[in-house]
This record gives structure tokens, C-alpha cells and sequence, in this order.
């Protein structure tokens, strides 16, 4: 493992606190007003291509009471999306707002031809599609076939060519000059919302008794977990998005079904943080559209009352644990492929497939294989919405390496050897024929090899320096704690230190206590998956994150161990 400690940039953004200020130089900040995390400081609406025009249509139909239908993705981002949406509508005054989430197993992905005749059913006047839809140009041809308008509120990279929706609000067009381009589709889909609002109340919709104006606000508990749970960069536009949920749900103002997923998840409502969010609520609510289908989180995020939100995130948490055993047999069964592969170890890219590998669950294994490996992974399972033979596979990529740019160019190169492919610069999904995986897996890592060199593949941890003795105290875990939110993009505070190892014992079956000095300070700290160190061993060289132990009467402070090092 490559130690690198970041670089600190020059200037100054007038932080009072110096480790603050260091930690946030060192993430790229340049500017004051990039450390606030007010609503008034988020971009405008406006910079968005068409949500103007998309937000006349929206209003035309809340006016004119005409039936509206979301349809959404079967991931977090997507369920947070779909409520987000019909809450804010409902708010609003829509009249019919109906929601449609595609079964991965049966339609797979987006706006397809096969959801257009299963929408049609329910005869909406208007489809919003949300965190899809700007690669669904068939399914956009049949639904104005059908004579039904359709709006796209996406924030995946286009394709080509866009589809003929009746408007197109993406960051992500190549013609959209809205400067955050890393919105997760629930924060698309709330820009979009406030300028229908806003058109609203020029059309003097609102009013104080039958009608009040929605204060959507209230919403942004939805839009911080789907921003978090998909893990885009949190650049400051959505530090805002994320720190203002953060701030309401810490408060206690959050949906019935995010309150029952913190508590099945053992977190503390009035502590939760980003990283809350991404292991303990996300994965809960993921685990639905993994392993049977998104309505049971949707309906959760819906619920009116703790009581049934419960019984949902109960089931939740049910389908999770189901996940993780899968999770864990095809890591196992995958890491046991790829042994078999001559020269896997000099692979730049790696790319499995069983017949027995979960389509649901491919994209978390991948990611698993990306981080014991350290190279780009794509794990393929059976394809159960294709035709026979076509497996499905998800990637994800590693730093300095742009997945959906090495999908592009494979598909240029070989014509017709990728059925479809799609998505960002660290997670793709793609489609193939089972007869051209062994093709696929040697031009795959042949392409990685062209655009990276064997240093990216180094593992490599970013550390912020070390604390000094001072520093390693609760009230610093609190500092850290108030500066963030912290997630992709913009890393949880990492540290590395040499410390003298006092004592050691092992909890829990395979996590690892410990007692470290550093000078005159005695801490705790614990490894996790950490076998015994050696009775031998005197110092080590820790990288660690300061947390807060809640065990107990009195709250501690306890080093949470990234990785840890025998020195000599």
C-alpha cells in the first residue's frame, strides 16, 4: 500500500479553524463562498437547458388536473426520485400522479417500448421520467406514437443522439451549460420541481387557504440520501443539497420511512452524517430493486406513518441480509474465476461471468473485485429482460480511468459486439452475447492497458498528515463532524500516524482492539477484519479516522484503523 499524503493548495478561505481550512485547501476549494452550505448559495435553475419549457408542460398539467406518471430507476437514486416527485407534485395541487418503476428482471432499464404499453394502460396525459430517459429513444417514439408527452429529467451521459422528448433537462447535455455536472437524478429531478413551482406561483396558482405554496424544503431529506446512496461527486452544489437534508433529518423533519431505516440501520438520527446515508440507509433501500422490485422502497419513502414505514424497513433490512449472502458467495465464486484466467495478476481490466452470478447483485461485486484488485471490474450475470444468450454485466472503474469512455471506444472499434452500453465515469452497465465474453474480456483489458499505466493500478491510500497529540480529542471528531458532509469526491478526513502499540486483543471473532500512545496520549482504537498482530511488533504506522465511541455512560474517542503498518 502507497501512502500519499494531499496536497495542500495555496490561498486562504477564511476558515477559523487550521485543520478545517487545511482539509478543505487540500480537496480543491479556492474560494470562500465555496464553503458555504446555504439553500441561497445553490446554482440557479436556470442554468439548466429546458426546465423552463419542461416546467410549463409540469404546471399545464397540475393546472389542467391531467394524469401524470413518474417513471423512475430501481436504484436509491430512482426511488428517492419517484417520491420526491409525487409528494412535491401532490403538494403542488396535481390531480392523478401515478408512479411506474420497471422490474430489472423483466424490462430492465429506463423508458423502454415494453414500459410504454405497460404505461399506456394507465393512460397518463404526461411521463416524467426520473434518473433515466436520455437514452430511451425508442421508448420516447412510442409514447408520442401513443400521443403521450414526455419530459426526461436525467443526469446520466447522453448518448449520440438525444431522444425526441418534449423537453430534456440533463446537466449532462452536451449543450447545457449548468456548471455542476455531478447532480444525482433526485437533484435534477428537485431543480426541476422548484421551477414548476415557480411557474406556478407566476400563474398566481397558489393560494393561502384551499392551496397553500409547498415550502420544498421538506423534500430535501429525500434529495440528500439519493445524492448520497449513488455516490456522485460532492461538489459544493451538492454539499449544499446533502448538508441541508442532513440538517432536517438531524432535526427530526424527515419522512416516516428515512426515520425507520435509520433505526433498523442503529443509527443516531440526531448524529447521522453522509456516511450514515451510504452504509447503513442506502444499501436498505438498494436492496429492494436488487432483489425483487423498488415499490417496497418507494412505499416506505411514501409512508405516512412510523408504524407501517417500520414494517416496511423491516422488510428492507430483510432483503438486505439476503443481498450480503449473495454478495458474499459470488465475490468468492468470482475471485475463484478469474484464478483460473493465465496472467490474470498482469491484467490491466478483469471481467467475469457464471451462469449462477445474480443480476442484481453484479454492480456491488464488481465493485468488491475493483477494490481487492485495484483495476476496473465488470461482472456479468444472465440477462433475464434479453434475448437468449445475452448476458448483462456492471462496471465500475478506478480513479484516472473514465468506464463509459472504455465501453465507448470498444463499441466503436467492434462494431456490434455490445449490444448497449451506458453510464458515468466510475459505474456502466452494458449488454452482450454470452458466445463474446471471452472476446470481450481480452479487448477489455487490452483497451484499459492503452489508456492507463501500471502506477494507476498501484493500491494507493490519501492520508491528511497526521494530528498532533492535542488534536486527538472528541472535540476534533466534532469539528470534523460539523465541516462536512464528506463523501465521493470529497473524502472523509484521513489520517496516518506512528504510534506505540500498548496492547491488542481481538473482539467480535475478527476485529482487532487496540491501545496506542502517541507521546504522553493513550487511545483506542479498533481494526476491523484485522487479524492479530505480532506479540513482537512495538510501533506501527497507523492510517486511522477519529470517531466517538458511544459505548458506555461517557462518550470516548476511538481510531477507526483504515490500515495499519509494522515498523521496525
Amino acid at each position: 500500500m502507497q501512502i500519499i499524503t494531499r496536497a495542500v493548495g495555496e490561498g486562504a478561505l477564511g476558515v477559523d479553524n487550521p485543520l478545517i481550512e487545511r482539509l478543505y485547501l487540500s480537496r480543491g476549494l479556492t474560494h470562500a463562498d465555496e464553503t458555504e452550505k446555504s439553500l441561497a448559495s445553490l446554482l440557479s435553475p436556470l442554468g439548466l437547458i429546458d426546465i423552463e419549457k419542461a416546467a410549463e408542460r409540469i404546471a399545464d398539467a397540475v393546472v389542467e388536473q391531467q394524469s401524470i406518471l413518474i417513471v423512475g430507476d430501481y436504484d436509491a437514486d430512482g426511488a428517492t426520485s419517484v417520491a420526491l416527485s409525487k409528494l412535491a407534485l401532490a403538494a403542488m395541487g396535481a390531480g392523478v400522479v401515478e408512479f411506474l418503476v420497471p422490474d430489472r428482471f423483466q424490462f430492465g432499464y429506463g423508458l423502454s417500448v415494453a414500459i410504454v404499453a405497460v404505461a399506456e394502460r394507465l393512460k397518463p396525459d404526461l411521463i416524467i421520467t426520473v434518473d433515466n430517459g436520455i437514452s430511451s429513444l425508442d421508448g420516447v417514439a412510442a409514447a408520442n406514437a401513443a400521443g403521450i408527452d414526455v419530459i426526461v429529467s436525467d443526469h446520466h451521459l447522453p448518448g449520440a443522439e438525444l431522444p425526441a422528448a418534449y423537453a430534456i433537462v440533463n446537466p449532462n447535455r452536451g449543450d447545457c451549460g449548468f456548471s455542476s455536472k455531478s447532480m444525482a437524478g433526485v437533484g435534477v429531478a428537485y431543480y426541476l420541481l422548484s421551477w414548476v413551482r415557480h411557474t406556478l406561483r407566476q400563474r398566481q396558482w397558489f393560494n393561502s387557504a384551499q392551496r397553500p405554496e409547498p415550502n420544498l424544503g421538506q423534500f430535501l431529506d429525500l434529495v440528500a440520501l439519493g445524492t448520497v446512496a449513488d455516490v456522485v461527486p460532492l461538489d459544493c452544489n451538492n454539499r449544499i443539497l446533502v448538508h441541508q437534508g442532513l440538517l432536517r433529518m438531524r432535526q427530526g423533519h424527515t419522512r416516516p420511512g428515512i426515520r425507520a431505516l435509520v433505526e433498523i440501520g442503529k443509527r443516531d438520527l440526531s448524529r447521522l452524517s453522509a456516511q450514515d446515508l451510504g452504509f447503513a440507509v442506502g444499501p436498505r433501500l438498494n436492496a429492494a430493486g436488487r432483489l425483487q422490485d423498488m415499490s417496497v422502497g418507494i412505499r416506505c419513502l411514501l409512508a405516512d406513518d412510523l408504524s407501517s414505514a417500520r414494517a416496511l424497513a423491516q422488510e428492507l433490512d430483510g432483503l438486505n441480509k439476503d443481498r450480503r449472502e449473495l454478495e458474499q458467495d459470488m465475490v468468492a465464486d468470482a475471485e475463484l474465476l478469474l484464478a483460473q484466467v493465465p496472467k490474470i495478476d498482469r491484467s490491466f481490466g478483469v471481467a467475469v461471468y457464471h451462469e449462477r452470478f445474480h443480476q442484481g447483485v453484479v454492480g456491488i461485486v464488481a465493485g468488491r473485485l475493483r477494490e481487492r484488485l485495484h483495476r476496473p471490474a465488470i461482472v456479468f450475470a444472465d440477462s433475464s429482460e434479453g434475448a437468449a444468450g445475452e448476458i448483462k454485466g456492471s462496471a465500475r472503474s478506478i480513479d484516472g480511468l473514465n468506464i463509459r469512455d472504455v465501453l465507448d471506444t470498444i463499441a466503436t472499434r467492434y462494431p456490434g459486439l455490445l449490444i448497449k452500453f451506458g453510464g458515468h465515469a466510475m459505474a456502466a452497465g452494458l449488454s452482450l452475447k454470452h458466445v463474446h465474453f471471452e472476446r470481450f474480456r481480452s479487448i477489455f483489458d487490452g483497451v484499459v492497458s492503452e489508456l492507463i499505466d501500471e502506477d494507476t493500478l498501484r493500491a494507493k491510500c490519501f492520508v491528511d498528515g497526521g494530528l498532533t497529540e492535542q488534536e486527538l480529542t472528541l472535540e476534533t471528531v466534532d469539528t470534523l463532524f460539523a465541516a462536512g458532509p464528506w463523501g465521493s469526491g470529497f473524502p472523509e478526513p484521513t489520517f496516518c500516524d506512528d504510534f506505540e502499540l500498548v496492547s491488542q486483543r481481538v473482539v467480535g471473532a475478527q476485529h482487532l482492539k487496540l491501545v496506542l500512545r502517541k507521546e504522553t496520549r493513550l487511545v483506542d482504537a479498533i481494526a476491523f477484519r484485522q487479524p492479530p498482530l505480532d506479540q513482537r511488533i512495538k510501533r506501527l504506522r497507523v492510517v486511522y479516522r477519529p470517531a466517538r465511541n458511544d459505548y458506555g455512560n461517557t462518550p470516548t474517542l476511538q481510531l477507526i484503523v483504515e490500515y495499519v503498518e509494522p515498523l521496525a
